[in-house]
């Protein structure tokens, strides 16, 4: 297979990357293609992939349900030697899969495509190490019964991919799934799939062909596609909460589990004893960190409504702008580059209404304005950070999620009050928490409707612990053993009279 494993400056022969169906480099059913473009590179075409659709999964389908039943009946340290070697692959690969990244989702190498990476890698180590761990148990009913549950896999799974950070929601969905004893059919975003493309040239090389098939092209085809088909026991979806209603509609229909990572607009709540003058550096940098202006904003665990009590707001924000200001915006492949692009134009000019809509809102302070911001010699979807303070939770830029560098500060004064307007939202993946008084940081923890909650830190997301959200920002849980089960297994009650 002829792919491009890192795409230099200047491409100007961009290549065909065909797609993995059945342990085979294959076009679609149709040879019809659609161009994948460098959103750093003013749309600079990357590659050609195949533009797939409903035959193209019909035919991914049937070699994934041919190859499941032997993957599924394998020793399970047949699998996990399967997923070791799979990651010590990608590790040897690391810095092409960063420089791919970099280039197809505009992510900045240093602070994103590594790290997303190296997400991927102790992904699959993690899956691997535990897949022993997926068993059933032994029920006491008497001497004359041996009672049993086993832990099956579903079969097909479906796993439908965002853009703005492939490698690490394919590592949330597919080792977990292989390590189960379950096939995939798999589907990037249209806008970033060459990782995913170059992931299963790794992992065909260690897995039986059939077990892992990649199709590519659209959403409302080749996704559409993998939502109907009868033959795709799970649908795992990550995108916007309202494609995955749509998802969840359509595999409903047919009673096919679903699982879903959707959207967000998560609360960043500052308390006055974290913006004292020993704590407000370190928590004005770690809400910049939750914020994930490194990603551009684009994450769903973006902590994006800032609220400062009224008695630190000015200075804090103040604090926290002068950080955001020395980030620095440029190409994704340097080093001393801090924050890439955004994906493409369409949600470039998304973000950009967003934020000329906030900025004329009655009593609204732009702190720092990012609009139309073109690094020196660069043409791309480039735009800076921005911060709005004086906000009102109930404008749309506090209440719908932006996907771009755009910050809001609402101030606050009393905690019922923070809380309640924390949790007036549809949303309910992700929340950040600052305080030194560990009662009130945990009492407002509990108090918050979010799926993930972090007290005085903007990551702090470790593998093996249950990540996923509540309301409309999903159903389901990814990331470690208990999600695993839940996702990519089903019980089987077993019940036998002895003698």
């Amino acid at each position: 297979m002829n792919l491009r494993t890192t795409l230099d400056d200047g491409v100007t022969d961009p290549l065909d990357w065909p797609m993995l169906i059945g342990g085979e480099w294959v076009a679609a059913a149709d040879d019809s293609w659609t161009e994948v473009t460098c959103p750093s590179r003013d749309g600079m075409v990357l590659a050609r992939v195949p533009d797939g659709k409903a035959a193209d999964v019909d035919r991914a389908v049937q070699a994934a349900a041919a190859a499941q039943p032997a993957w599924a009946g394998l020793h399970f340290k047949d699998r996990q030697a399967a997923l070791l070697k799979i990651a010590d692959a990608i590790e040897a690969s690391a810095e092409e899969f960063s420089r791919l990244t970099a280039q197809d989702t505009g992510n900045a190498i240093r602070t994103q495509a590594r790290p997303e990476t190296a997400t991927l890698i102790a992904l699959f180590r993690y899956f691997g190490g535990i897949a022993g761990e997926f068993k059933g148990r032994t029920l006491p009913a008497g001497d004359d019964q041996l009672q049993y549950t086993r832990l099956q896999p579903l079969g097909v799974v479906g796993a439908i991919l965002p853009w703005n950070s492939p490698l690490m929601i394919a590592a949330m969905k597919l080792p977990a799934a292989l390590a189960t004893g379950n096939a995939l059919v798999v589907k990037p975003a249209e806008d970033a799939p060459l990782t995913i493309l170059k992931l299963a040239q790794v992992c065909s090389e260690f897995l039986p062909a059939g077990v892992l098939n990649v199709v590519t092209g659209l959403g409302e085809t080749a996704g559409e596609a993998i939502s109907q088909h009868p033959g795709i026991a799970k649908v795992s979806f990550t995108g916007s909460s309202q494609v995955g209603r749509h998802v969840a509609g359509v595999a409903g229909k047919r009673l096919a589990h679903v699982s879903l990572e959707l959207g967000g607009k998560s609360p960043n709540i500052v308390f006055p004893s974290a913006a004292t003058p020993e704590r407000i550096e370190a928590t004005a940098e770690g809400a910049l960190l939750a914020m994930r202006f490194t990603r551009q904003g684009q994450s769903c665990t973006a902590g994006s409504r800032l609220f400062v009590h009224e008695s630190v707001f000015d200075e804090f924000v103040e604090v926290l702008a002068e950080k955001v200001k020395a980030l620095k915006v440029g190409d994704p492949l340097e080093e001393e580059t801090d924050m890439g692009t955004i994906i493409n134009e369409t949600q470039y000019r998304q973000v950009c209404d967003y934020v000329e809509e906030g900025k004329q809102q009655e009593g609204v302070r732009v702190v720092l304005d990012g609009s139309g911001y073109k690094p020196e010699g660069l043409e791309g979807f480039y735009q800076g950070p921005t911060i709005l303070a004086n906000v009102d939770n109930s404008w749309r830029i506090a209440r719908e999620e932006v996907f771009g560098p755009v910050l809001v500060a609402i101030p606050w004064s009393d905690v019922d009050d923070v809380v309640a307007q924390a949790n007036d939202s549809h949303y309910g993946l992700a929340a950040f928490v600052w305080s030194q008084d560990l009662n009130e940081a945990i009492e407002t923890a509990h108090r918050i409707d979010s799926g993930w909650v972090q007290v005085n830190q903007g990551g702090g997301q470790v593998i093996g612990q249950s990540y996923g959200g509540f309301k409309q920002s999903g159903i389901g849980r990814e990331f470690s053993l208990e999600g695993a089960i839940e996702s990519f297994t089903q019980t089987k009650q077993i019940n036998i009279k002895l003698g």
